[in-house]
């Protein structure tokens, strides 16, 4: 991914250990809750942080060498897909919305942190939280999904930071808060399709933003697009939960299995039209 040279965001916020804001930072201002936000709105690798397949829940620390809070290359790439989120999704909503995009800021944090949606943590994954438009990522989730996913490659972090971008698009669409609305009234079972229905449609999103940066910045380089799509096979319900030791349990999905957000995630990039992402008429996913 050609992302050096470009414009940084400035909805940056940068926290040290502990939810510190950290000396120099830019940008704008237990436990159950934070698995059910990454449960939600990102990607719960806490089976893989404790335990992994074996079962046997001793704690395995993230390998931060080389990609923690004093790594000035990492926090340069994130601002830079920031800011290629913002051109993009600014352009795309006055062309297909018809109105002004106002994008979220990214808190990036060491370890954990505060936030309005609970404590976050690397073992919740990434995540956006809606009560205060900010996404939320510990950089050592990038580790995690090379080193123990199996998805390496920078394009494959942008795709994780696009997905959770596209969130706040749901949100600034106003479908997040009819899916919750909807949620609450619904069994489990219900619940978690339509949560699999919400997080394909960000992978869609994720798959426009892709487009975009590449026919507007021309950013994309050989292989990248298949470093996102094995990103979003790495993190499907049914690969994770194999991985993980489990059953491989459908009704409990919440994601979305590798070979749908794939498909999802291409359907995007080939369309480019919103659209065309709209999972909750779709007759099959």
């Amino acid at each position: 991914m050609k992302w050096q040279g470009r414009r940084s965001s400035r909805n940056i916020e940068r926290r040290g250990r502990g939810g510190q804001v950290a000396k120099g930072g830019i940008g704008g201002i237990g436990a159950v809750l934070v698995l059910l936000v990454g449960w939600y709105f990102g990607v719960d690798v806490s089976p893989l942080l404790n335990g992994g397949a074996s079962g046997q829940g001793a704690s395995q620390q993230i390998d931060r060498s080389a990609i923690d809070g004093d790594d000035p290359d990492m926090e340069q790439f994130v601002a830079a897909v920031l800011g290629l989120t913002e051109d993009v999704w600014t352009q795309t909503f006055d062309q297909q919305v018809g109105d002004t995009y106002n994008p979220p800021v990214l808190v990036l944090f060491e370890d954990v942190t505060q936030s309005a949606c609970g404590m976050a943590s690397a073992a919740t994954g990434p995540f956006y939280c809606p009560a205060e438009n900010r996404i939320f990522l510990d950089t050592a989730f990038f580790r995690v999904l090379s080193q123990r996913l199996g998805a390496g490659g920078d394009f494959a972090q942008a795709y994780v930071i696009a997905h959770e971008v596209a969130h706040h698009i749901q949100n600034e669409l106003g479908i997040l808060g009819q899916v919750n609305r909807m949620r609450a009234q619904m069994n489990q079972t219900d619940s978690n399709a339509l949560s699999v229905r919400t997080e394909l449609q960000a992978d869609c999103f994720a798959g426009i933003w892709a487009r975009g940066a590449e026919s507007a910045f021309g950013v994309l380089e050989r292989g990248d697009l298949n470093e996102a799509l094995n990103a979003a096979a790495a993190i499907g319900d049914d690969r994770l939960q194999g991985r993980a030791g489990g059953v491989v349990r459908p009704e409990t999905f919440s994601h979305g299995t590798s070979e749908q957000r794939q498909r999802w995630l291409a359907r995007g990039f080939d369309s480019g039209r919103m659209t065309d992402c709209d999972t909750f008429s779709a007759s099959q996913l």
